[in-house]
């Protein structure tokens, strides 16, 4: 199986729309540096980031080595955060991985280490194509996305995605 290895603002996103649990009936296992959970997702609450670890989601801690590279890219790459690297290097290091992200310096950094990466559209047309997920619920969680002015997705593409799912 899989592993999705997640920054922070695509979960942040995913909360905002009402689909961290649905994102754990997707076949892929998820992944998240420890300081991006424990820092970066204030908006969750302890019983909410609980809840993630129970269902499957792996908070994990970079050693020495891997600390290092992430500052290393951080030194090359200065527009990029701290946790940023911190997770492209967790991408790096896990087989096989998918970056979910939405930071498209990140992603381009990705792609050329090779490394695949999605973000939220992407996650939608996941969750869209498997039956157990209502699409009464995915429509909604749109709406919520684009109502939102945190949220920075394009509109169009919510818009068409919402049309899609109509019965």
């Amino acid at each position: 199986m899989r592993i999705i290895v997640s920054d922070s603002s695509c979960l942040i996103d995913m909360h905002k729309g009402g689909l961290l649990g649905a994102m754990f009936e997707l076949p892929y296992r998820f992944s998240i540096v420890d300081t991006l959970f424990e820092n970066e997702l204030l908006s969750l609450s302890q019983n909410e980031k609980y809840m993630l670890r129970k269902r499957g989601m792996h908070v994990v801690e970079l050693n020495g080595s891997q600390v290092q590279q992430a500052f290393e890219y951080k030194q090359q790459h200065p527009a990029l955060s701290p946790n940023d690297c911190f997770a492209l290097v967790l991408a790096e290091i896990t087989q096989d991985a998918i970056l979910f992200t939405g930071d498209a310096r990140l992603k381009k950094l990705a792609k050329h280490r090779g490394i695949e990466t999605h973000g939220v559209l992407w996650a939608l047309d996941q969750l869209a194509a498997e039956p157990a997920i209502p699409h009464s619920l995915l429509r909604e969680s749109i709406t919520r996305f684009i109502d939102d002015p945190l949220v920075f997705l394009p509109e169009t593409a919510l818009k068409s995605r919402i049309k899609k799912l109509l019965p």
